[in-house]
């Protein structure tokens, strides 16, 4: 019997090859183009943010903060930009490598179906199918020739439809080819705007930083004297804190200021969130942290030391703070310097959204993940938006960076 299948197999295996490296391509593609809108949008804020900041006559200080989050923020979009580009141009040259490939299959599969026609025409030629049937010496061998002639039918339609479906393939091939080239070329032309406005950046950075390196004294000066301020805020959230689990453990029986006491319940949660580190959603719906945690040079001073319990992290004016997790408020508080500060406990984790010029809840409230808790204050002085966002597990400061979904 004649091997049928092969083209039909070799033809299915390349189909389902290239359409599973097409769609995780997709997926790559769709998540680079979400991030390059996101910070598309990123620097628009910034932007926006330091034209209006200049009308203000802000410090060369604050200036140069925003300016270096701006030359952060383009610099990473570049990146990301050339990536979406390499990934195009792989997919390129899959595309090319496959049109190839389904190139040479078709001509095989054309050969094949006029090898079958030309045998098709000689046999009719030589016996008609009837006789083919009547020479058989019996039953079984009359019935085999019978399912041989159905076989080699609805094997010459098979090919027919192959030829078809592969001659659309590579004209669909073909037609997304052009585009994403198309796509590419814009991708390159966007990728050469950006570099143009880094450079411009880059040389507003180096006038300001002149400034700052001939009085760097006086800035380090300032920066000590805000780090204070920050110490104290920190100071007034770390004794907020022990007095909530204090007040927590009271009921249950335990003095502990440092450690609650957990209900199975409690402890569930606290799994729970445990569980979804890394996963956890923003506490804004956009933004860009400003100040990482923990002890580190100031961004633009870098003789002077800072250090952030949390995270800083800029949001658009009239931004609403949202919780990571479920959980329920524990604490609602103002804070000397930091307007109103609100706690959320999730068993013995603790999150706590600073500088809220409105609150949307109360102390004992029951929130769920992603819900409103208040709108993020904006600085008369700066023009900034900025939530500070703490993460505890007891009394132990942890860095959000860790927990958050790509802090």
């Amino acid at each position: 019997m004649i091997a049928l299948n092969y083209p039909k197999t070799l033809f299915c295996l390349l189909v389902l090859f290239f359409s599973l490296n097409i769609s995780n391509a997709q997926t790559n593609r769709e998540e680079l183009e979400k991030r390059r809108i996101e910070l598309r949008n990123e620097i628009t804020r910034i932007n926006e943010l330091r034209i209006s900041n200049q009308k203000k006559q802000r410090s060369v200080l604050g200036q140069v903060e925003d300016l270096n989050q701006q030359i952060k923020s383009t610099e990473d979009l570049i990146k990301l930009t050339n990536q979406q580009a390499n990934l195009l141009n792989r997919e390129i040259n899959t595309n090319t490598n496959k049109i190839g490939q389904l190139r040479k299959e078709l001509e095989k599969l054309k050969e094949d179906y006029a090898r079958m026609i030309e045998k098709s025409y000689k046999s009719k030629s030589q016996q008609s199918r009837v006789m083919f049937l009547l020479s058989s010496k019996n039953f079984l061998q009359a019935y085999k020739r019978l399912q041989y002639m159905k076989q080699y039918t609805n094997y010459r339609k098979q090919q027919g439809d192959e030829i078809k479906a592969n001659t659309q393939e590579l004209q669909e091939l073909n037609a997304r080819l052009v585009r994403q080239k198309e796509e590419k070329d814009k991708l390159i032309a966007e990728n050469r705007k950006t570099r143009a406005e880094l450079e411009k950046n880059r040389k507003s950075q180096q006038t300001l930083m002149a400034t700052i390196r001939q009085r760097e004294g006086e800035f380090a000066s300032q920066i000590k004297s805000k780090q204070q301020e920050i110490d104290e805020i920190d100071r007034a959230i770390d004794k907020m804190i022990r007095e909530s689990i204090a007040k927590a453990n009271k009921e249950s029986g335990s003095t502990s200021r440092s450690t609650y006491k957990l209900t199975p319940a409690a402890e569930a949660l606290a799994a729970d969130f445990n569980n979804n580190k890394g996963k956890l959603p923003w506490p804004v719906q956009s933004g860009v942290v400003t100040m990482k945690f923990g002890k580190q040079p100031h961004p633009v001073v870098r003789s002077v030391m800072v250090n952030n319990n949390g995270v800083r992290i800029d949001t658009d004016k009239g931004g609403k703070a949202r919780a990571v997790f479920n959980g329920t408020v524990s604490e609602v508080q103002a804070v000397k310097g930091a307007n109103q500060a609100v706690m959320v406990r999730h068993g013995d984790y603790i999150t706590i959204y600073n500088n809220l010029e409105k609150v949307y809840v109360k102390r004992g409230d029951r929130v769920v993940t992603e819900q409103e808790i208040g709108e993020v204050a904006t600085s008369k002085s700066t023009g900034k938006t900025t939530l500070h966002f703490l993460l505890y597990k007891n009394d132990q400061k942890m860095d959000p960076a860790a927990w958050i979904y790509r802090m």
